[in-house]
């Protein structure tokens, strides 16, 4: 539990389908916070509700707790975190650092407080799982499992509390609606995509003048889990004996695919390990997280922080510079806004692979902020994290290439 004299539980308004929400799911869990999911959990008035607060506060007619939001940021579609005192949350990261700072987690926080190079780590590793990750566990879902994943079912029953019969409507609406959003997050099909006997709506789509990326989401996802298999045959979790934000977000990419049972497949031929590791985590097992639990750094980590620079790093670089150059012409409009409307796109290269992509304001946002946490690093901790982070890292780390003017 936390503070004392909190008794009442959190609402998680978000749906299973949204690997954000697991990994706030994951994080309340390991609090010990008592909390329900809406609108799945509720009925018609509560969820209507919370939906109506979640309205104003996109509206600004709410205050929000925590985080301030910035001009770079982009509210989500879902999560949001109710408190019982009133608080109004966003974004699973964020989330992450309010509960430790208002001692949610005091006995054992989510970012080492006693560690700044551990601490830079976790949340290296917690940023690259949540921008790049989501391409793959949408990528999964979406091209994997497109033949056999019930979303859209699910979907409908989680919101039937809140829309009666329509959420049967949204449900058959929703996977052709998550098909067509593949080129955004980066999941742009080949000529040759053996999918055709799926209904057309359903068919993972190709994009005029957008080179083809399934190969290289299919790459990227390899080497993740290959990274990630050593580490977590040898220890409960990523960084040892206790449970850490950057646990909360692989779980929550990975997690989301545990119902898609192709890509559920797919990951546990691919690293048994890692799949055993995620359904204990979805199963709430945490209590393996000892509270004096040692936390390190070291050269088993090196395939992880490889992956990180060959995946993550590079197309943080890449969007902020194509941010800056759009925005240097004039350009107003980012995001998916912008990509629907073939504005603010820019050419870039990953793992030896050609992409295409859109210039993403919250990807800058993410990018400035590990910047700014690794300037203040103390010399030793910089001197730990060189030794376990690949070459490839140096110009993030010395701050010389993506730094906002």
């Amino acid at each position: 539990m936390g503070p004392e004299g909190i008794e009442a539980p959190w609402i998680l308004w978000g749906s299973t389908l949204s690997p954000f929400a697991l990994k706030v799911e994951a994080m309340l869990r390991f609090a010990g916070l008592p909390y329900r999911w809406l609108p799945a959990e509720g009925r018609f008035a509560e969820g209507l509700r919370f939906a109506r607060r979640r309205t104003q506060l996109l509206r600004g007619r709410l205050p929000l707790t925590w985080p301030p939001k910035d001009a770079l940021d982009e509210f989500p579609l879902v999560p949001f975190l109710f408190g019982p005192g009133e608080e109004n949350l966003y974004d699973s990261s964020a989330i992450g650092v309010w509960l430790d700072a208002r001692g949610y987690t005091q006995r054992s926080p989510l970012l080492p407080s006693d560690d700044a190079a551990l601490r830079f780590a976790v949340r290296l590793v917690d940023e690259a799982l949540d921008e790049f990750g989501l391409y793959l566990a949408h990528h999964n879902r979406w091209v994997v499992a497109a033949r056999d994943n019930d979303a859209g079912a699910r979907l409908a029953r989680e919101m039937r509390p809140l829309l009666g019969p329509l959420a049967s409507v949204l449900g058959r609406a929703f996977p052709a609606r998550q098909t067509r959003r593949l080129p955004y997050l980066f999941s742009v099909a080949p000529d040759e995509a053996n999918l055709l006997d799926l209904p057309a709506q359903l068919r993972p789509p190709q994009r005029t003048g957008f080179p083809p990326t399934h190969a290289l989401l299919d790459d990227a996802y390899a080497l993740l889990v290959a990274a990630l298999e050593p580490l977590l045959r040898r220890q409960p979790f990523l960084f040892g004996e206790r449970f850490t934000l950057a646990d909360a977000s692989v779980y929550g990419q990975l997690g989301m695919n545990r119902t898609d049972p192709s890509a559920d497949a797919r990951l546990q031929r691919l690293a048994p390990g890692v799949h055993g590791w995620v359904e204990r985590i979805a199963r709430g097992e945490l209590s393996g997280s000892r509270l004096d639990g040692q936390l390190a750094l070291d050269a088993a980590h090196g395939p992880l922080f490889a992956w990180v620079a060959a995946t993550f790093v590079p197309l943080m670089r890449q969007n902020h510079a194509a941010w800056e150059r759009h925005r240097a012409r004039g350009e107003t409009r980012f995001n998916e806004a912008a990509f629907n409307a073939g504005r603010a796109l820019y050419e870039g290269e990953l793992l030896g692979r050609p992409f295409r992509s859109v210039a993403k304001t919250f990807q800058v946002r993410v990018w400035r902020d590990l910047l700014e946490e690794w300037d203040p690093l103390p010399g030793r901790a910089r001197s730990q994290l060189e030794a376990v982070l690949p070459g490839g890292m140096r110009p993030f780390l010395a701050g010389s290439c993506g730094r906002a003017a």
